[in-house]
């Protein structure tokens, strides 16, 4: 049997994140909102309505698996079936004051951590804890190492003395992190325009204003980047991976332009879809730039994230593909210039997603050359 379920998640300003575990009707067990396939809907949309129906939630859901899981799912005679169950990750948007199964279960929203712990089956255990991991601190062998380290930098002599004289306090780590927090929430912004209705020119705005606040730390960045002496890694890496990210929010930005140009309200499911999987790319990019502060912990984990960001926009590049091709054909029956302003909307979508993959493969040089 083969089944799909969302992972209903929702991120605090502070960088947190919760996840939102529902009870099952019949053994009150933890469980996440999960159902049957639906012909003819793909099976992240499925797993939308599952999370309606089951929990009165609605959001993003990324058309790129997590990954699977395997159950017993129990008939009513008492026998048991196999079961198969692919996860799509859903960005929690509101929920619902009414519901068609509201009272028939328990909802609760848990850390990443007990959520996994809840859970019975094995394989979502594992999925749920590798979505969100916390960076890892130095055990006290690491630790030694570094004060070692340290004391041995400071019998250099000259060049100690030298280098205690430069400015070297730079804020590059909590610069990453929070342009990590403009992309998080313009791609939010951005996923909620392309779903259209009355409140599109507020999201225009705000991915305007994210922008503005990116615009704001780069600046930063690079002016860091000149004064401070001594740096956690080259220059050029650094201004390599910022310079990035922000491509990524200016080309968000760019779309939301052309979309008030143009004047569209309508938009079709590819489209939906890329900007779902830029919610995922962002998510994912605001994991990784805590755990730049220690790459020899952390090199396994990035390695991980960078090779999902990949595959995101691998899979972006396919919906480009088609909706092109969906819209090529509609034009040629109605009007032409849908066509080109469709085609262009697009060009900006699939840069978002350029310039994610960009993210992945400055931060594997940093893990390369530094882990």
């Amino acid at each position: 049997m083969r089944q799909i379920a969302a992972l209903p998640y929702t991120t605090a300003p502070d960088g947190s994140m919760r996840i939102l575990l529902i009870t099952s009707r019949d053994t009150r067990r933890w469980v996440i909102p999960k159902g049957n396939r639906i012909k003819g809907l793909a099976g992240h949309r499925a797993a939308e309505l599952e999370a309606y129906e089951e929990a009165g939630i609605h959001g993003i859901a990324c058309p790129a698996s997590l990954g699977r899981y395997r159950y017993d799912k129990r008939k009513r005679n008492g026998s048991a079936r196999e079961a198969m169950v692919e996860v799509f990750p859903l960005a929690v948007t509101g929920q619902l004051t009414q519901w068609p199964e509201q009272g028939q279960r328990e909802l609760r929203w848990f850390p990443v951590a007990e959520a996994a712990r809840a859970v019975d089956e094995p394989d979502l255990q594992a999925i749920i804890a590798a979505f969100r991991e916390p960076p890892r601190q130095p055990g006290w062998f690491f630790r030694m190492l570094l004060w070692f380290r340290d004391k041995q930098s400071e019998r250099t002599g000259m060049l100690s003395w030298f280098q205690a004289l430069m400015p070297k306090q730079g804020r590059f780590f909590e610069q990453f992190e929070a342009h990590a927090v403009t992309l998080v929430a313009g791609a939010d912004a951005l996923a909620r325009l392309l779903k259209g209705g009355p409140d599109m020119a507020q999201h225009i705005k705000t991915i305007s204003d994210r922008e503005h606040e990116a615009d704001d730390i780069i600046r930063e960045v690079l002016q860091d980047v000149r004064r401070i002496f001594v740096t956690p890694f080259d220059r050029s890496a650094i201004t390599g991976l910022i310079g990035v990210m922000d491509d990524a929010i200016d080309q968000m930005n760019q779309t939301a332009k052309a979309i008030a140009l143009f004047e569209v309200t309508d938009f079709p499911p590819q489209m939906q879809d890329m900007s779902a999987i830029i919610v995922e790319c962002a998510r994912i990019t605001a994991e990784t730039m805590p755990l730049l502060r220690s790459l020899n912990l952390n090199a396994t984990r990035l390695h991980d994230l960078t090779e999902r960001l990949v595959k995101l926009e691998g899979h972006a590049d396919e919906l480009h593909e088609s909706g092109l091709k969906a819209l090529y054909a509609q034009a040629r029956l109605g009007n032409p210039m849908d066509f080109i302003v469709g085609s262009d909307i697009y060009s900006h979508l699939e840069k978002v997603t350029d310039r994610f993959e960009d993210v992945a493969n400055e931060i594997s040089g940093l893990v390369i050359d530094h882990a």
